[in-house]
């Protein structure tokens, strides 16, 4: 079984690229389904982000509010660094279950999609390691079209990101990803056929 890690910053279509290649056949894992799964009400996790930030991140029903919760750890690197302490072990134990319930299953390629792989030690769990990359002004200009933030907004975002000659140092494939969805598509398309598909 091939376990791919895709990671790249916000607005580098990275969720996209997961998509065409779970249409191509692979089984995704992705760290935003894994960490809803993880922010379950009354589980450890739970508990420990609710003691850590406050009742004020919770929706009526109990769940968090993953906006609220954003706004205060995006805005300080301190809050960010403690929800990430309490989030990431736990994340990738289950990311690795999953995996493990995936080879069980006899299933050919997974791929592990996660904005933060690096950050949370998740490159450990993968064999190698695939990145979508944009120029930092096109990210910007699809955050402001897509998201509805600001220029500060954007560039406050992708800094608090890891820096991106660092993701793509550390990774085995670049994805470029700064034309449209079709350059995309195809771009994956050669990929899977060239390292997957043989």
């Amino acid at each position: 079984m091939l376990v791919i890690g895709l990671t790249g910053s916000i607005g580098t279509g990275k969720s996209a690229a997961a998509g065409y290649l779970e249409a191509l056949g692979a089984s995704l894992i992705s760290a935003d389904q894994v960490g809803h799964e993880a922010y379950t009400p009354n589980t450890e996790a739970w508990e420990q982000v609710v003691a850590a930030f406050g009742e004020e991140i919770l929706q009526e029903d109990g769940e968090i509010d993953r906006r609220k919760l954003g706004a205060v750890v995006f805005s300080d690197p301190a809050k960010l660094g403690q929800l990430n302490q309490i989030m990431h072990p736990r994340m990738a134990r289950m990311v690795a279950d999953k995996i493990e319930l995936l080879r069980t299953q006899g299933v050919g390629v997974v791929v592990v999609e996660a904005a933060l792989l690096f950050e949370a030690g998740w490159d450990s769990l993968v064999e190698e390691v695939w990145v979508t990359d944009s120029p930092e002004q096109i990210v910007v200009e699809r955050l402001k079209q897509r998201n509805g933030m600001s220029e500060e907004e954007a560039r406050k975002r992708i800094s608090s990101q890891m820096d991106r000659a660092e993701r793509l140092e550390r990774s085995d494939v670049v994805i470029d990803n700064s034309g449209d969805m079709g350059g995309l598509e195809g771009a994956i398309k050669e990929l899977w056929d060239r390292r997957v598909a043989v």
